[in-house]
């Protein structure tokens, strides 16, 4: 019989959490007709070995394996997309995430008529133990900052836990970032209507084997996901990045011109040469690591990376002093002529250092 609940569950070394889970999974789930699909980022620690064990002795126990390619949403949507189950659940393999609460969900989406049944930890009744003051405030700015994108008044809009129809999450999948790891925010964010939904709450366990993946790239893809959805589709979020970028390594061209002209008494030639390479280096590391991290230069591929970099940002430099002198010599005010030669050289520089330094797909 083909299964009514498919659960989709991103792997990333936690081969010690498969075996507890899948026993916990055939035990509330007795008399669900149901499914797991494991979607694995290819783990070093044998967690796909550990998955395709349990496959063979089990055929409701699927693997997907990712080569080069990684994140928590885009694992979970090609999960959900290779089901053909009505419905989809998506939790973690961190034990974290309540089982007991998957066939409430899917009794309570029925009965409800929903789309979407989300495990809510801050409902009355849910609990989340054990966390640090910090955390605690992080969670709660995150989800008010969540909150601004939907057009639902969910009350964990942060869930990574949760269940939905899978031919709704389809239709919305075209839209989606599949960026970060909130997958739940980036659905309803991105959900040409409000999503009919129902709520329960849950207490989130603490992680009991493997390592946490929360670090400063999940911060960083949170908001860059925010960011997706909060400018419009003709600007890419990747340009903003870069202008911000630019925007610091500008001031650090000021600093180090001021220190090195005003305090130092170098030539003023001297002075702006040293400070245009010093802010090109600064705005090249800093682009490196957060606005092209999906296609980050490393090893020989950094220093020639960097060259490029110069290259590129050199014709920009010299691009924007020509659009700017010859708008200035049209009588154009000099703030207007000045500003649109800063912005043909930000289009440059980004355009080409897109496709010489930082080739990406996207």
């Amino acid at each position: 019989m083909s299964p009514e609940l498919s659960v989709i569950i991103p792997t990333f070394n936690e081969a010690p959490n498969i075996e507890p889970l899948l026993v916990r999974l055939w035990a509330v789930l007795d008399g669900v007709e149901w499914e797991v699909i494991f979607v694995d980022d290819d783990s070093r620690d044998g967690t796909i070995d550990k998955i395709r064990a349990e496959a063979l002795r089990d055929p409701r126990v699927r693997a997907l394996h990712r080569i080069w390619r990684r994140g928590l949403s885009s694992a979970c949507i090609e999960g959900i997309l290779s089901s053909s189950a009505p419905w989809v659940a998506v939790m973690d393999a961190d034990l974290q995430h309540d089982e007991h609460l998957l066939p409430e969900l899917l009794v309570a989406a029925k009965r409800a008529s929903a789309e979407v049944a989300v495990a809510s930890r801050y409902l009355k009744g849910g609990r989340i133990p054990e966390w640090t003051r910090a955390r605690r405030f992080s969670s709660n700015a995150a989800t008010w900052l969540a909150q601004m994108l939907l057009h639902s008044r969910l009350s964990d809009p942060m869930s990574g836990f949760f269940l939905m129809r899978r031919e709704v999450f389809v239709s919305i999948a075209p839209k989606l970032s599949g960026s970060g790891f909130k997958l739940l925010l980036d659905i309803f964010a991105s959900a040409e209507r409000p999503l009919r939904f129902v709520e329960l709450p849950y207490s989130f366990r603490t992680r009991k084997a493997g390592d946490s993946k929360l670090d400063s790239r999940v911060v960083l893809e949170y908001f860059q996901l925010l960011l997706e959805h909060l400018f419009p589709s003709f600007l890419p979020v990747r340009f903003v990045l870069f202008v911000a970028v630019g925007m610091v390594g500008a001031v650090g061209h000021l600093l180090l011109l001021y220190l090195m002209h005003r305090a130092a008494g170098y030539t003023f030639l001297t002075s702006q040469a040293i400070a245009a390479f010093a802010a090109m280096t600064i705005n090249f590391f800093l682009n490196n690591r957060f606005t092209y991290r999906d296609a980050r230069l490393r090893g020989v591929r950094q220093f020639t990376g960097l060259l490029s970099f110069y290259a590129v940002c050199s014709i920009g430099a010299v691009t924007n002093l020509y659009v700017a002198q010859s708008l200035y010599d049209r009588a154009v005010q000099w703030i207007p002529a000045g500003l649109m030669g800063g912005i043909i050289g930000a289009v440059w520089n980004f355009g080409v250092s897109s496709t010489i330094t930082w080739p990406t797909k996207k």
